[in-house]
């Protein structure tokens, strides 16, 4: 089955090129494209795409609101923050109002298309342009004392948590903790609910940020 995207830019070449990098694509269908905020909201609310690629400067509504109000959405699209301006107020407030990516839209076309499998499937991508910025963000960050919410999670879930952080895979975790993949599912949705999160990639952000795994611990 076919992963169906909703793409949203204010600028009409870009959202064509787009549909088109897209659509030519075997196995990405574009289900429709967007103008702005409101429009990609209500269209993501009415046709259920499994994807979101979303401008984050736009007229009436910007992006960073549309994806809080795509992830309020029932069934939750995967939403990756594309934009042409490379500053940390777009990135860190796209991946705090729960994108699961961020690109720049000077980024390889094969990002672009990867970026949008790896949502699909519940991983985050950052674009490699930007990523040693969010690193040194977050090791620059002194780890908080391991309090409230994370002494409400289960020694399974830490476990799960620290091996997701690690950007190990469902699978991969399984494999490690000798559990199911749909156990690990139902962990996830429990930690991240717990810590009042929305994305895997925020869960990964707050393990580092709170010393539960270091960027040492990466492979």
């Amino acid at each position: 089955m076919s992963i169906r995207v909703v793409v949203a830019d204010d600028q009409a070449p870009t959202r064509e090129g787009l549909r088109l990098l897209l659509s030519s694509e075997p196995g990405i269908e574009v289900a429709g494209t967007a103008s702005d905020g409101f429009e990609v909201v209500a269209m993501a609310r009415r046709l259920r795409p499994d994807v979101v690629l979303t401008d984050i400067r736009m007229p009436r509504m910007d992006g960073l609101t549309a994806i809080r109000e795509l992830l309020a959405l029932d069934p939750v699209p995967a939403v990756v923050a594309l934009t042409t301006f490379n500053l940390d107020e777009y990135l860190f407030g796209a991946l705090q109002a729960g994108a699961v990516g961020f690109l720049l839209k000077e980024s390889d076309p094969s990002l672009i298309l990867d970026a949008v499998r790896v949502a699909h499937e519940g991983h985050g991508l950052v674009d490699p342009q930007v990523t040693p910025r969010l690193l040194q963000h977050f090791a620059a960050t002194s780890p908080r004392p391991r309090t409230g919410e994370l002494a409400t999670l289960t020694p399974r879930e830490s476990d799960v948590l620290r091996h997701l952080a690690a950007g190990n895979s469902n699978a991969e975790i399984a494999e490690a903790l000798v559990i199911a993949p749909g156990t690990v599912k139902v962990h996830i949705e429990r930690i991240l609910a717990k810590l009042g999160l929305n994305t895997r990639l925020q869960a990964a952000l707050y393990a580092h940020r709170h010393g539960l795994v270091t960027w040492t611990d990466l492979p």
